[in-house]
């Protein structure tokens, strides 16, 4: 199952939280931070998507020129018609999910991480301390592979053999090369705080000298990679579809609860809009009780 467009970036600044505007994500409060990665809240999948996650052939749509790398080890052995290798397609995925996974081998063993991250067109970027084993390794030139994985239902068949997941994934391929610039390690982390709660990046103090010496941060370019995607109910066998068994869709989604203020924040300071208002991430629920054919 498992398998950028460019945005501008700015120059780190720090303000107070009450010198920005209480404009929600995704508006002008958002836009003037330029970290615009097309980022939808309904969570749509571009492109043509079939009831079992088909998505249309990027040559067979104008709209879908820029591609990924096709290699052997990217191009999908099975469910074809479920994969592509667009890169709306893929950056929409990478952009929505908020955690990652790295698998890397080093002196015999294979290690598989999960790790925050942050894209920048088409770089994605991993940062930790100076002293992380996988860092050290990646920086190093060990090749890398990273998967994002959006889950968004449980499909429940007639036949145990038929169940499912619906779910979005991304698989990239590449050779880490280490950042030394303090700029590029500074739009790095801002981009990560706009990726975890965008509008974040305009709050906080930016990093020290200090700071940006104690982090390691390596580059991976999203050029060899592809996305594989599945929506739809159950595809049962023509037998079982009069069994008398439920089947169907079980919808899931990342859904924030109320913010937790810190116990040592100076009175009056409120949280703002984008805490407020943190988005869901998980498909939408028009569509999801759709059954399969």
């Amino acid at each position: 199952m498992l398998h950028g467009n460019p945005r501008e970036t700015r120059s780190p600044g720090w303000s107070s939280p009450g010198s920005q505007p209480n404009t929600p994500p995704g508006e002008t409060g958002e836009a003037s931070q330029g970290f615009d990665r097309r980022r939808s809240t309904t969570v749509s999948v571009v492109g043509d998507v079939g009831h079992d996650g088909q998505v249309a052939d990027p040559s067979e749509s104008p709209s879908l020129t820029d591609t990924l790398v096709r290699t052997d080890r990217t191009t999908l052995r099975r469910k074809k018609e479920r994969g592509s290798f667009d890169r709306d397609v893929v950056n929409a995925i990478l952009d929505e999910g908020l955690l990652c996974h790295v698998g890397f081998s080093v002196e015999g063993s294979t290690f598989v991480l999960p790790m925050v991250f942050a894209r920048i067109q088409d770089d994605l970027y991993l940062h930790g301390a100076t002293g992380n084993h996988m860092l050290r390794a990646l920086a190093q030139g060990v090749e890398v592979c990273v998967t994002v994985t959006l889950l968004d239902a449980v499909v429940l068949a007639r036949s145990a053999f038929h169940h499912s997941m619906n779910y979005r994934s991304v698989m990239v391929f590449g050779t880490p090369t280490r950042v030394e610039d303090d700029d590029e390690k500074r739009k790095a982390m801002m981009a990560l705080l706009e990726h975890i709660a965008p509008g974040r990046s305009g709050d906080t103090r930016p990093p020290s000298t200090d700071e940006l010496r104690a982090t390691l941060m390596v580059r991976v370019p999203i050029a060899e990679g592809s996305a594989k995607v599945r929506t739809g109910g159950p595809i049962d066998e023509p037998g079982d579809l009069d069994a008398p068994i439920w089947a169907g869709q079980i919808p899931l989604s990342i859904v924030a609860g109320p913010a937790v203020t810190d116990g040592v924040l100076h009175p009056g300071v409120e949280p703002p809009s984008y805490v407020q208002a943190y988005p869901a991430r998980g498909a939408p629920k028009s569509g999801t009780t759709e059954s399969g054919r």
